[in-house]
C-alpha cells in the first residue's frame, strides 16, 4: 500500500515535536535571519503599544487641556512610530520571505536526494503524479509552519503583551473585564482544530490524486485520444475536482468559525468598555483621555490576539503538510550499502549468477536457484516466455532489489558487498522503452558520463547511427526534446539511449529487450548500432526476436524462474523437444508466413485457390 494512502491520528503533542525538529535541522542555518526578525517585532510589537499610550496626551493635552505647544511634539512622536513601524514590519517581511523561500529549495532538495535513494520497491507502489502532486503541496507546510510559529511569537505575542501592558496601565479593573473573553475563545479554537486535522488530509489525498491524474492524462493524450477516452477521464476528473471542492469548503466553514465567534465576543468587550468608561467620564467628569488610549490598545489588540486565536487552526493545516514530508524523508532505503561496502574494481566484466532465488517483497518466488555464467567480452541471450523471470535478471544484476538466497559476482566480487554507485558505473544499461529527460540531445547523451567532450559525444551518436537524424533537427544536438522525446520517433530514441550507453564506455552493456518495440526498419538501423557497442564489452541481451541472437556466445532459456537449457544456437535447436527448439520453430513460421504475405502483397497477379 502506497505510503501516502496511510492515515495516522495526530497526537496534540505532535506539532511541539515537530517544530521542535523543524528548529532543530533549521534554526542554526537562519540564526541571523530569526535574530532579525525578532528585533523588528519586538520594535513592531513596542510600536503598538507607543501608539496606544501617545493617545492619553493626544486627547487630554491637546483637545482637553488644549496646549497648543505639545501639538508638534505629540504629533512628531506619533509619525516617528510609524514610520519606525513600517521600516521595521518591511525588513521583518522580507527576512521572514527569504527564510520561507530557501526553506521550500532547501526541503526540495533534500526530498529529490532522499527520492533518488529509494529503491524501486518504492515507486512500484507509489504513482509518480501523486506523488509529484503531494510533494508539491507539502513541501510549503515546512516553510508555513515555522513562519506562523516565529511570526506568532516574535510579532503577534510581543504586539499583544506591550498592548495588554498598555490597557492595565491605563485601567486595570477594565482589562481583567475584557479578559474574560479568553477561556470561551480558546474552548472554540480547540475544538475547531480537532475538527480540521482529519479534513486538511483528505483535502491533501484528493488534490493529489486529482493533479497525478492530469498529469497522467496529459502524459498519454495520443492513448487518450486513440480510445476516444476524453468523456470517461472528462467525468473521473470532474468527480475529484467536485470532491476537492466539497472539502475545500468543509475546511472553510470550520476553520472560519473562529471569526464570528472572535467578532461576537470582541464586540461584548468593546461595547462593555465603551459603556463603562463612557458612563465615569459623564458621572465622574474624568478626562478622556486615558479611556481613548485604553480603547485604542483594546482595538489594536484585537488584530494579534484573533491571529494567534486562529493559529492553532493554522498549525493544524500545516502540520499535517509537514508531517507528510516527514514520512517520506523518514523512510529507510531498502537498498542500503553495507555498511563494509567497497569500491567494485571492475576488469574485464565477468558477470556469475550462483543459485539466486529471489521474490518480490515476500510473494511468489520470481527466480529459483539460478546460475549461469556471462563470460567476459562476450555475449549471453537471455530468452523465455513472459513471466519466466528475464527483467528480473538485469535488475538484480544492477542491484535494484536485494536477493532472498544465493549471490551475483561481478568478476569475482559480490554485488550486495560494492558500493551501489561504483557498481552501476561499471554497467549500460539500454532498456525497452528509452526514457528521454528535459535538455537537448547532447545533454541526453552526456547523461551516460557528464564529463564526456563533444567529439565523444558526436562520436557516440555515430556508433549508435543516430549522428545523421539528429543533424537534421532545427538545431542539431543543442535541439531541446520534447516531454520524452515525444518529437522523436520510437526508434531515434533508442538510438540515442545507446548513445548514451555508448559514451558511459562500460565493460558490461544490459539490453532489455531494446528492439521489441520497433518497426522493421528502426529496428535494422538500432540492431546495426548495438552490433558497434556489443564487441569487446560483456553483454547480456534479454531477447524478444530469436533472429537477433543467433550469433550470441550463450544462450540461457528460461522457464518459470528457471534456467531451463543453456547452450549456443546451432546446438540448442537440434535439441528434441526442447524449449528453445519450439521457439525457434514457432517463430521461423511466422516469419515465413510474413514473407509470403509480403510477397503475395507484391504480386498483385498472383491468384490465390479456393
Amino acid at each position: 500500500m502506497s505510503l501516502f494512502k496511510k492515515k495516522k491520528k495526530i497526537d496534540p503533542g505532535e506539532a511541539t515535536r515537530v517544530i521542535r525538529r523543524m528548529l532543530a535541522e533549521n534554526f542554526h542555518e537562519y540564526k541571523r535571519n530569526y535574530i532579525i526578525v525578532i528585533i523588528a517585532s519586538v520594535i513592531v510589537g513596542a510600536s503598538n503599544g507607543a501608539l496606544a499610550y501617545m493617545m492619553k496626551p493626544m486627547i487630554d493635552k491637546i483637545f482637553y487641556e488644549q496646549k497648543i505647544g505639545l501639538l508638534a511634539v505629540i504629533c512628531g512622536t506619533i509619525l516617528g512610530i510609524f514610520i519606525l513601524r513600517g521600516i521595521t514590519s518591511y525588513i521583518q517581511a522580507v527576512e521572514l520571505a527569504k527564510i520561507g523561500n530557501n526553506l521550500v529549495a532547501r526541503y526540495q532538495k533534500r526530498i529529490f536526494d532522499h527520492l533518488m535513494k529509494l529503491g524501486l520497491d518504492f515507486y512500484n507502489d507509489t504513482r509518480s503524479g501523486h506523488l509529484a502532486a503531494q510533494i508539491n503541496q507539502n513541501v510549503t507546510g515546512i516553510r508555513d509552519l515555522l513562519n506562523m510559529t516565529i511570526t506568532s511569537i516574535a510579532r503577534d505575542c510581543i504586539a499583544l503583551i506591550g498592548l495588554v501592558g498598555t490597557m492595565f496601565y491605563m485601567d486595570p479593573v477594565m482589562s481583567a473585564v475584557v479578559f474574560l473573553i479568553g477561556p470561551p475563545l480558546i474552548l472554540a479554537v480547540a475544538y475547531i482544530s480537532r475538527r480540521i486535522r482529519s479534513v486538511t488530509r483528505e483535502l491533501v489525498h484528493l488534490n493529489s490524486r486529482l493533479l497525478g491524474a492530469m498529469q497522467e492524462s496529459v502524459q498519454g493524450i495520443a492513448i487518450v485520444k486513440a480510445f476516444t477516452m476524453e468523456d470517461l477521464l472528462r467525468d473521473k476528473i470532474n468527480v475529484l475536482i467536485d470532491q476537492a471542492e466539497g472539502r475545500s469548503n468543509k475546511i472553510a466553514k470550520v476553520s472560519e468559525r473562529t471569526t464570528p465567534i472572535a467578532e461576537v465576543l470582541a464586540g461584548f468587550a468593546v461595547a462593555g468598555v465603551l459603556a463603562y468608561s463612557g458612563y465615569r467620564a459623564i458621572a465622574h467628569q474624568l478626562p478622556p483621555g486615558s479611556m481613548f488610549a485604553f480603547i485604542t490598545a483594546l482595538l489594536l489588540a484585537y488584530d494579534p490576539a484573533r491571529r494567534l486565536a486562529r493559529l492553532q487552526v493554522g498549525l493544524e493545516r500545516a502540520l499535517v503538510n509537514a508531517r507528510m514530508i516527514y514520512e517520506v524523508l523518514d523512510m529507510e532505503p531498502h537498498q542500503r550499502d553495507v555498511p563494509d561496502a567497497v569500491e567494485l574494481v571492475p576488469g574485464p566484466g565477468e558477470i556469475a549468477f550462483e543459485k539466486v532465488s529471489f521474490s518480490y517483497g515476500g510473494n511468489a518466488p520470481v527466480l529459483r536457484n539460478v546460475s549461469f555464467t556471462a563470460r567476459a567480452g562476450q555475449t549471453t541471450a537471455i530468452v523465455g516466455a513472459s513471466g519466466a523471470g528475464k527483467s528480473t535478471l538485469i535488475n538484480l544484476i544492477q542491484r535494484f532489489y536485494d536477493l532472498d538466497q544465493g549471490r551475483i559476482l561481478f568478476d569475482g566480487q559480490d554485488v550486495a558487498k560494492v558500493t551501489k554507485h561504483s557498481l552501476r558505473q561499471a554497467i549500460a544499461y539500454v532498456s525497452q522503452q528509452p526514457y528521454l529527460f528535459e535538455g537537448s540531445i547532447a545533454d541526453n547523451i552526456r547523461y551516460g558520463r557528464p564529463d564526456a567532450s563533444m567529439d565523444e559525444v558526436v562520436e557516440a551518436a555515430r556508433l549508435a547511427n543516430a549522428h545523421e537524424f539528429i543533424l537534421q533537427q532545427p538545431q542539431g544536438y543543442d535541439t531541446p526534446i520534447g516531454e520524452n522525446g515525444v518529437t522523436l520517433s520510437g526508434g531515434q530514441r533508442q538510438r540515442i539511449s545507446i548513445a548514451r550507453a555508448i559514451v558511459r564506455n562500460a565493460p558490461v552493456l544490459l539490453l532489455d529487450e531494446a528492439t521489441s518495440a520497433l518497426d522493421n526498419e528502426s529496428e535494422k538501423r538500432v540492431q546495426q548500432a548495438l552490433e558497434t557497442i556489443m564487441r569487446g564489452r560483456t553483454t547480456i541481451v534479454i531477447a524478444h526476436r530469436l533472429s537477433t541472437i543467433v550469433n550470441a556466445d550463450c544462450i540461457v532459456v528460461m522457464e518459470a524462474g528457471r534456467v531451463i537449457e543453456q547452450g549456443r544456437h546451432e546446438d540448442l535447436v537440434k535439441v528434441e523437444n526442447g524449449i528453445y527448439a519450439r521457439f525457434y520453430q514457432l517463430q521461423s513460421g511466422q516469419a515465413d508466413l510474413e514473407d509470403n504475405a509480403i510477397s503475395v502483397e507484391e504480386t498483385p497477379d498472383v491468384r490465390r485457390s479456393e
